[in-house]
């Protein structure tokens, strides 16, 4: 099941761009006169809550921050939402304590936006306006084509914030060479067969892939895959590293590069055993797995199927079944 979705992505980008081309007007409205973004979600929607905090800061001059989903549910302590745009990331769209956070904004009366795959949840009833990813069924427990399609609709939507009317469709051709692509690399993680922990480091827009990559590696191989920051990994994490010490890291071309080849080269120097993925012509560590280069702001679309890829092969190559994770459902209801 995730193998056949995986190969899906590229056609549920450019179909959700399609679908929603029509909705720009109506997001270009709902931020009007914002002074900041709230957005609520969980699990890999968390992540691409990230991406958004990173693209619609730098690209629309938005301050964005994850709210806090309890204080509108199981602790009824709803904070004020005065002069916030906010937003529901959820791909099934059923949990009660993401609807909770629109339900408020609603009653505080508060421009809602809801990206979500089932049109016909609670959270789309709940926004104002509803960007449908288009994905069609996922039956696997791990997201893949909902998670690709949620950082496009993140992209769409700063497109739309903006007023513009930028093509996002030259994403499409890049995107699926990294799906045919990003399988062929499964002996990428053959050093990380016999870990039980590693950490994964990034910057800047790569900050959602790194939790993405953590979390696919800790729900498909049991591994405690720790995320971090560069920044936040060199203020102590650090001490962690040892001679062959897993550390995979995303090292792309523009603002963050020459840091994250800094934090490549330092880790190697210590002993680690480093994978990275890049998109620069003289990519550095012990295994580099190449991604197509686009704009930086929109590598991390094109990043999502070779996290997905390599954590599967990996969880394969541990005996283990990715489309039968322990303990997991497809849909989480939390409070």
């Amino acid at each position: 099941m995730m193998a056949e979705e995986m190969d899906e992505q590229a056609e549920v980008v450019e179909r959700m761009l399609v679908a929603n081309r029509a909705k720009q007007r109506l997001l270009a409205e709902a931020a009007t006169g914002v002074s900041h973004v709230v957005v609520a979600a969980r699990g890999t929607s968390d992540n691409a809550a990230r991406y958004a905090q990173y693209v619609w800061g730098a690209r629309n001059r938005l301050s964005v921050g994850l709210t806090t989903p309890s204080l509108f549910g199981i602790l009824a302590a709803p904070p004020s939402l005065t002069g916030a745009l906010v937003v529901g990331i959820s791909q099934s769209g059923q949990s009660p304590d993401l609807v909770e956070v629109l339900t408020h904004a609603r009653r505080q009366e508060r421009p809602t936006v809801a990206i979500t795959n089932d049109l016909n949840s609670p959270l789309a009833a709940a926004a104002e306006v509803v960007i449908d990813l288009c994905a069609g069924p996922e039956r696997a427990v791990a997201a893949t084509k909902t998670y690709t399609a949620e950082l496009a609709a993140v992209a769409a939507c700063s497109v739309a914030f903006a007023g513009g009317d930028q093509e996002l469709m030259a994403l499409v051709p890049p995107l699926r060479a990294a799906v045919v692509d990003s399988a062929r690399h499964a002996s990428a993680v053959a050093g990380l067969v016999e870990s039980d922990r590693c950490v994964i480091v990034g910057r800047g827009f790569h900050h959602a892939t790194v939790h993405e990559w953590a979390l696919k590696l800790q729900e498909l191989t049991y591994i405690l895959a720790q995320p971090f920051s560069a920044a936040d990994f060199l203020h102590g994490p650090v001490a962690v590293v040892e001679e062959g010490f897993p550390v995979l890291a995303v090292v792309t071309a523009g603002p963050t590069e020459s840091q994250m080849r800094d934090v490549v080269e330092a880790m190697q120097a210590r002993g680690a055993h480093v994978v990275t993925l890049s998109d620069v012509d003289d990519a550095i560590g012990d295994v580099a797995v190449r991604l197509p280069r686009v704009e930086p702001w929109l590598s991390p679309i094109v990043a999502a199927p070779y996290i997905q890829h390599l954590s599967r092969a990996l969880a394969l190559a541990r005996g283990l079944d990715p489309d039968a994770p322990r303990g997991l459902t497809k849909v989480t209801r939390t409070r």
